[in-house]
């Protein structure tokens, strides 16, 4: 099978063509990632929040998104193509609301110890979690964004990174 180049994605193979990256010949360790996912909300939802949630006849929303975050996570490979399947030995949800700016920060923490990164599941987590607020709070505006998914932190493997402040 034909090998990617140095310069190349590391999805694809020498002829450019889609390829799982092989990963056998790496080493098991620890590996975790950090990312988030803001939410900004319209003013008649921030309205709503009390004690750190919103409740709904549907349920608690950010209860909800919790469960459904830590089920993305676990699902990624099923979800993004080529993606190794990763046993989780932790993945922790929290959700931030921040009245004052009408946003809600979606926090995604996932730890393995496998021989590639962590960083898709708690990406997936954090999405899967924002997307499960604006499904449980569209049926009171439709005026939620998704604004920004981003990886804040991983460790392990060839190299560690921490985004910019």
């Amino acid at each position: 099978m034909p090998r990617r180049t140095k310069s190349s994605f590391s999805h694809l193979d020498a002829q450019n063509r889609p390829a799982m990256v092989d990963v056998g010949d790496k080493l098991v360790t620890k590996r975790t990632a950090h990312a988030v996912a803001i939410v900004s909300l319209p003013a008649e939802l921030v309205a709503l929040i009390r004690d750190g949630e919103i409740a709904t006849k549907k349920g608690p929303i950010f209860h909800t998104a919790i469960i459904a975050g830590v089920m993305g996570a676990k699902k990624t490979s099923e979800l993004i193509p080529l993606c190794h399947p990763l046993p989780l030995d932790d993945c922790q949800i929290q959700i931030v609301p921040d009245v004052a700016r009408g946003e809600i920060a979606v926090h995604c923490h996932a730890r393995t110890q496998a021989r590639t990164g962590v960083e898709m599941e708690a990406l997936t987590g954090a999405t899967v979690a924002a997307l499960t607020i604006y499904d449980m709070a569209k049926a009171v505006s439709h005026g939620i964004v998704i604004k920004e998914v981003r990886l804040l932190e991983k460790t392990g493997g060839k190299s560690d990174y921490r985004a910019p402040s």
